[in-house]
């Protein structure tokens, strides 16, 4: 089966489409670049606890560095995620426009009928505040963010699927996610939902063929023309 082929099986079969945030929609730190987020939270962290730190200044990744908090110490945890949303808020409104196409999609979606929800390990407040910047709230019936206090159910555990499954009052088998990370695939996988790998950068096609995402798009073009067709 082709790309095309797969893709188009995958939609017309999803009652609703779960959009993750960062790379389907939004690329959240375009203009505000992670690994400097990372170092801020890392230094903050440092303050607190020196061994926490050390370990957070190793990666570049902020949801990494709100993990290492979490473990080490719950209220540093939480103070960590006060200051990674103040931060997130900020680089969407500095992130520039959609990924090319992802407008089109929502749309798409919803012109189709079908229920559109954005589950994000980023924070809700910053998808709030990045649709309504660019208009697209409509499009979007609900927003499960990263859950607040509780890393370990942020994706690949499946809880912010089965979570916005729940709100928008359908099974969770009846959706599709898509999402340009490994985390979205597992997280699809344990819940029982399908699956599109938006491979936005060429090494991840193969990545999300050897993790059987059901379908794989290089381009959210290509999501919303088949939506459009259906």
């Amino acid at each position: 089966m082709t790309h095309a082929d797969s893709l188009t099986e995958t939609l017309a079969n999803a009652r609703v489409i779960l959009f993750d945030f960062d790379g389907p929609v939004c690329d959240v730190f375009a203009g505000l670049p992670a690994p400097e987020v990372a170092r801020e939270l890392a230094a903050l962290l440092a303050v607190e606890d020196e061994a926490a730190g050390v370990t957070a200044a190793r990666t570049d990744d902020p949801i990494e560095v709100l993990r290492i908090a979490h473990e080490a110490d719950s209220e540093l945890g939480q103070k960590i995620e006060q200051a990674l949303t103040g931060a997130e808020v900020r680089a969407v409104a500095v992130a520039g426009q959609p990924t090319p196409g992802a407008v089109e999609a929502l749309r798409a979606a919803r012109a189709a009928g079908r229920g559109v929800a954005v589950v994000s390990n980023n924070s809700a407040e910053c998808v709030r505040v990045f649709l309504e910047l660019h208009g697209l709230e409509e499009y979007v019936t609900k927003i499960v963010g990263r859950p607040a206090e509780q890393p370990h159910l942020m994706k690949p555990n499946p809880f912010p699927l089965i979570t916005a499954a729940e709100q928008m009052h359908i099974d969770v088998t009846s959706c599709t996610l898509i999402g340009d990370s490994l985390t979205d695939v597992q997280a699809a996988h344990a819940a029982g939902a399908t699956v599109i790998g938006y491979a936005d950068k060429p090494h991840k096609a193969d990545l999300f063929a050897e993790a059987q995402a059901d379908a794989i798009t290089e381009d959210m073009h290509a999501v919303a023309d088949v939506l459009t067709a259906a």
